[in-house]
């Protein structure tokens, strides 16, 4: 019997919710998809997978993990989950898995992902609102270690992180991610697709690592973006006063805002902080 097969056996997700009372955890960021054909449409955006092994946060009953067994050719799929109560859950999607899902129960911000299984990685994951932007950064910092990430956030996290200089929605997010990958939005999905439903519209957005990141100094980056877009209003003078020697020798005027700066422009004042 094939994979897909054994799972289309398997109770319904909402069956599954109720079976084993797993209300969505406001405190965890869950917000469940029960639409298959939307799970299997997120599983495909990220292409071709073939001996990757592939990280999913926050899993929950399991609608999204079903579609990476079915519609990727994944080596492995690793499901890091914090709320215990789906453990037992899951464990008969494992049953099925022919030995490709493995379930690691934990806090995904507490753990190095790449640690867990050797390259090549991809992370493919409807990440929980309050905690997907500190993951994001988080894996910033090792960004060649992972081939691409497919991740659902709000709508808004999303615009930010593709967003160009001159908007309202370009800051320290954009500058972080577009200095170290390529970025697009793949996807929006209306609050209606989830259960419960959120109050927010969400956007899959898919993030691909540029071959050499080996001169982005990500630390400086973080202290610099911090400082100029905690003090957005503000003259560079100001909110980037410790760095205005810098801001000097690049012939930048100190009387512009953060938002005036391209990505670019940030990453050479990085350069020169080093």
């Amino acid at each position: 019997m094939s994979i897909s097969s054994k799972i289309d056996a398997l109770p319904p997700l909402r069956e599954i919710v109720a079976q084993h009372g797993l209300q969505a955890n406001k405190a965890f960021g869950q917000n469940y998809l029960f639409d298959l054909n939307l799970t299997q449409k997120i599983a495909r955006l990220a292409g071709d997978l073939s001996g990757h092994n592939v990280f999913e946060i926050g899993p929950g009953p399991g609608g999204l993990t079903r579609a990476l067994l079915t519609e990727t050719s994944a080596a492995k799929i690793i499901a890091v989950e914090k709320d215990g109560r789906f453990i037992t859950a899951l464990h008969p999607l494992i049953d099925v898995s022919d030995n490709r899902l493995e379930l690691i129960e934990g806090d995904a911000l507490k753990i190095d992902l790449t640690l867990l299984a050797p390259a090549p990685r991809a992370v493919v994951a409807n990440l929980p609102y309050n905690v997907g932007t500190e993951l994001l950064i988080s894996w910033l910092h090792q960004p060649n270690e992972f081939s691409q990430f497919v991740l659902m956030f709000q709508k808004e996290v999303a615009q930010r992180i593709v967003a160009k200089q001159n908007t309202k929605e370009y800051g320290r997010l954009a500058v972080l991610v577009q200095n170290l990958c390529t970025a697009e939005i793949v996807l929006t999905v209306p609050p209606s697709a989830f259960t419960p439903a959120p109050k927010v519209t969400s956007s899959v957005i898919r993030i691909r690592p540029k071959a050499d990141t080996g001169n982005v100094p990500i630390k400086a980056l973080e202290k610099i973006t911090a400082a100029a877009f905690g003090q957005r209003r503000k003259m560079l003078r100001q909110s980037m006063k410790a760095w205005l020697p810098q801001l000097e020798e690049m012939g930048i005027d100190p009387q512009k805002r953060a938002e005036d700066l391209s990505v670019g422009d940030f990453l050479r004042v990085a350069q020169l902080t080093e």
